[in-house]
């Protein structure tokens, strides 16, 4: 049997395993991780810039006033890379999840766990009457709900070294520290999860 059938078998088994580990935590609480419209981008904006001041409350500036833009966001949304989650409705928080790769990601002072395809997962940001209500186990499940149903097992990210906040956040979500990547001109941790072990493959 060729890997990528194989693959796509061990995908769908550790999606239904995911979905049933996870479903004791929806049952009180409707999520959902969906394309961000051209008519939400405002609300888009709105959730970044909550994230940007909260990084700044932190002590520390990884977004700065020029980015996430405007411009970023709309080619999000327009490449259907950009997603809001919603509870019960109302926008929760903004990611982009992108299918087609991260060229920053090619060159790492490290190494990656897996040479399979991945989603990059980028600009995650909460708003802030969600902030510190547990949601970032949600997002993360929502994200690889997606990526296993597109039939993909691996989750790449990156953040900035001061924002140990965020760090902590994908540690705790099973993110692996794999090496240092260069984005928009700063350097970054890199990270990587793998949904199935499937997908571990030597490099």
């Amino acid at each position: 049997m060729h890997r990528a059938a194989v693959q796509g078998q061990d995908c769908g088994q550790a999606a239904a395993e995911s979905f049933r580990k996870y479903k004791k935590d929806k049952e009180n609480a409707m999520y959902t991780l969906e394309p961000a419209r051209t008519e939400e981008l405002a609300i888009c904006m709105e959730i970044l810039r909550a994230g940007r001041e909260f990084q700044r409350e932190q002590g520390f500036i990884q977004w700065t006033d020029d980015y996430p833009s405007m411009d970023t966001i709309r080619e999000d949304i327009e490449k259907k890379r950009g997603f809001l989650l919603k509870a019960d409705k109302n926008p929760a928080a903004y990611v982009s999840v992108d299918f087609e790769g991260e060229p920053a990601y090619a060159d790492i002072k490290g190494a990656w766990k897996s040479d399979m395809p991945y989603a990059a997962a980028h600009r995650l940001a909460f708003a802030g009457q969600f902030r510190g209500k547990g949601l970032t186990k949600v997002i993360f499940y929502e994200i690889e709900k997606l990526c296993l149903e597109k039939g993909v097992c691996v989750i790449r990210m990156d953040t900035g070294f001061d924002n140990k906040r965020m760090q902590h956040v994908m540690e705790k979500n099973g993110f692996i520290k794999c090496g240092v990547i260069s984005y928009e001109g700063d350097e970054r941790v890199a990270y990587e999860k793998i949904l199935d072990r499937a997908c571990q493959a030597p490099l």
